[in-house]
């Protein structure tokens, strides 16, 4: 036999082209009989299906969407409320037959994947400042999300109340008798872990941002001057140098507001190491709920963000922005979505000490 194509196995069953095309992309279209002859005759021909770039040349649609996540998609795996989101995000495009193409947010090895993967649509995951992967996105024209950062004009953007979780941190180890109370934050544009009298000035991580300045306003409201040490990345090697230049500090706080709980649970481990006892000589907030949060004993108090419902309107703004482009829906209204937190208190915030 020959070569075996689409019109090969619809002549076999006595179907149309487009009916053994639905078999295999559009099985909703068929009666699941129908559906299961027709790739009982496809397999026994040696057919797999309809090929993929032919079939995305006919749709003018790749069927791809991309995830632009950071500079290194490695670190951002390492990232536990990254990696909780991308997870969130995958399972909730996958009833959409959607896949998900991963995208650095600067080139790699020679290569710009912005410029070059064939994709749909993409959305921007807590990238600082402007990359080099959202210039060529928006240059595309592709519909684009944007999550836990500004969205560029007409774009949708999904953030969490970060103001709010910094100032809720604050205020529970205020409740606590806590006075001094330092913030433990990330600021990509440093070198080495710094104090900073004016912590956000420079900062181009928004989420970073956001939670410090809530954490200061709760601060100032409580009559309290607070203390900000900024690490160049949310990363264990960063954050242990960060870490180890607080607790070595003479005026060490009696609380520590963390930008995540990668640092707090960092830092829970090194105070202990130091001879230090949590929470009776150090209260530690960390921020996320991620799966660190209970692996250190005491288990983290922290502000939950609710990763599913981050990664379902993700999901969401993504199959409206498609389906508009396709003709099949009207335009989505650009918005921003704040997803509110939670505080979790669990055992590693106490009394201050006397």
């Amino acid at each position: 036999m020959g070569r075996v194509t689409l019109q090969t196995v619809a002549d076999v069953v006595g179907v149309s082209r487009m009916t053994v095309s639905n078999a295999f992309s559009r099985p909703d279209q068929l009666s699941a009989t129908l559906r299961e002859r027709i790739l009982a005759a496809a397999a026994e021909l040696g057919y797999a299906g309809p090929d993929p770039t032919a079939r995305a040349l006919a749709r003018r649609s790749t069927g791809a969407v991309g995830a632009v996540m950071t500079d290194s998609l490695g670190e951002a795996f390492r990232d536990p409320a990254a990696a909780a989101f991308f997870g969130a995000l995958a399972e909730e495009l996958a009833p959409t037959g959607l896949s998900v193409s991963l995208i650095p947010a600067a080139g790699v090895g020679g290569h710009l994947h912005a410029r070059d993967l064939p994709i749909d649509a993409a959305v921007v995951y807590a990238c600082a400042g402007d990359t080099e992967a959202v210039g060529w996105l928006a240059r595309r024209r592709l519909p684009l999300v944007f999550v836990d950062q500004e969205p560029l004009a007409g774009s949708t953007g999904i953030v969490l109340d970060d103001v709010g979780g910094g100032r809720a941190a604050v205020e529970h180890l205020v409740g606590l008798g806590h006075r001094d109370i330092a913030v433990l934050t990330m600021n990509s544009g440093l070198t080495a872990p710094a104090w900073r009298a004016d912590p956000s000035a420079d900062n181009p991580t928004q989420v970073a941002r956001k939670r410090t300045a809530g954490a200061l306003a709760a601060l100032a409201d409580a009559g309290l001057t607070g203390r900000v040490l900024e690490v160049p990345d949310n990363r264990a090697t960063d954050t242990a140098a960060g870490v180890e230049l607080l607790l070595a500090d003479p005026q060490r706080p009696t609380g520590v507001v963390c930008f995540s709980d990668l640092m707090g649970a960092t830092l829970v481990r090194a105070a202990q190491q130091a001879g230090l006892t949590v929470p009776r000589d150090l209260s530690v907030v960390g921020f996320d709920d991620s799966f660190l949060a209970q692996t250190v004993r005491p288990a983290l108090t922290t502000l939950r963000q609710d990763f599913d419902a981050k990664g379902r309107l993700a999901a969401q703004a993504l199959i409206d922005a498609l389906a508009h482009a396709r003709g099949d829906g009207p335009e989505p209204a650009p918005t921003t979505v704040v997803v509110p937190v939670e505080l979790v208190v669990r055992g590693s915030t106490g009394p201050a000490p006397a």
